[in-house]
């Protein structure tokens, strides 16, 4: 069965990003792995440059969302424990503060 030209440009990227993700190789070490594989040094800088970005991407993508839902977290629990209902939402007050923090340092990264 031949692949197309699509799914051989898929492939490369499935492999090329199970080498930068699962098996946390460097950019150069892609790149040189990609080489090996037949394509060009400029292709291979190419896929690689193009993952790099989306995975910086999807990551700053979560540390917004994280601290998002930290400060909902955080804020709610903070209000239901000044709402004189007689509890006290500590839970949510440390589980929201902690998923904030995580978002900041991983926004900053």
């Amino acid at each position: 069965m031949e692949l197309t030209e699509q799914q051989t440009v898929d492939s490369i990227y499935q492999y090329t990003a199970d080498l930068l993700l699962n098996q946390k190789k460097s950019p150069e070490q892609a790149i040189e792995e990609l080489q090996t594989k037949g394509l060009s040094i400029e292709d291979a800088k190419i896929v690689v440059g193009n993952l790099q970005e989306q995975i910086q991407k999807a990551k700053k993508e979560r540390a917004q969302k994280d601290m998002l839902y930290g400060g909902l977290w955080c804020i709610g629990g903070t209000i239901g424990t000044f709402a004189n209902t007689g509890f006290i939402f500590w839970g949510a007050i440390l589980f929201g503060g902690i998923q904030f923090i995580k978002g900041v340092v991983n926004s900053i990264k």
